[in-house]
């Protein structure tokens, strides 16, 4: 998981789409209290850091960050001096990105510092015979590909795989899947599960509804 903090809407929608789109699950935070409360309930693997924030200095919520945990950490801010690089190096981060940037450069930063962190996740996640590969963004059952997923519908059956087991209420998924900003109705996720049941075939009752709640993927798992 990777979190990115970033103020301006625009940049942030940018940075998660071409890290979703890298196979990465993000959560996007618009102020530095938001990203705290989260960072306080899960540690994620990377963080996308700018300075520039409403509410406290980014380099302030680094420090904050440094006493929480070894993090890696991508500032990516206009500040682009030297001394700024500095100060940014100075307080703990990891890399140094400077807007306007690069969605390739970005998305190859992140790469290499997950890879040296060791926090590289596994691009394919599977549950019973149900496959999903993040680098070729394609679903399988029983080895056989399962064409026509749509990108929410390959991001949420991805994020029920990785969570088995557990129940997952709907704004849970929406803020997951469609971001923390996503206003619109819970039945846009009805409408997803329902359609990639109708794409698993016999395999649809996996996904199981919990009355009330939302959703859960069940499936035995193989000694």
């Amino acid at each position: 998981m990777i979190y990115i903090v970033e103020d301006d809407p625009d940049i942030r929608e940018l940075e998660v789409y071409a890290l979703k789109s890298g196979g990465y699950d993000v959560n996007s935070f618009g102020n530095g209290a938001a990203f705290l409360s989260a960072f306080s309930e899960k540690m994620p693997q990377l963080v996308l850091l700018d300075i520039m924030l409403p509410d406290i200095d980014g380099y302030e919520l680094l420090k904050k960050v440094r006493k929480l945990g070894n993090i890696p950490v991508i500032m990516v801010t206009a500040k682009s001096s030297e001394i700024d690089k500095l100060k940014g190096f100075d307080v703990g981060a990891d890399d140094y990105v400077c807007k306007p940037f690069s969605v390739m450069e970005l998305t190859a930063r992140v790469g290499a510092l997950m890879r040296r962190s060791g926090a590289v996740e596994t691009a394919v996640v599977s549950a019973g015979d149900i496959s999903v590969d993040s680098a070729r963004r394609t679903v399988s059952i029983e080895g056989k590909i399962i064409k026509d997923f749509r990108y929410k519908e390959f991001e949420l059956l991805r994020f029920l795989i990785k969570n088995p087991e557990r129940v997952h209420s709907r704004d849970e998924l929406m803020n997951i899947v469609w971001g923390l900003e996503y206003v619109g109705e819970s039945r846009t996720v009805d409408m997803h599960i329902r359609s990639i049941r109708q794409k698993l075939g016999a395999f649809a009752d996996m996904i199981q509804t919990v009355r009330n709640v939302g959703y859960k993927l069940v499936y035995e798992k193989k000694d």
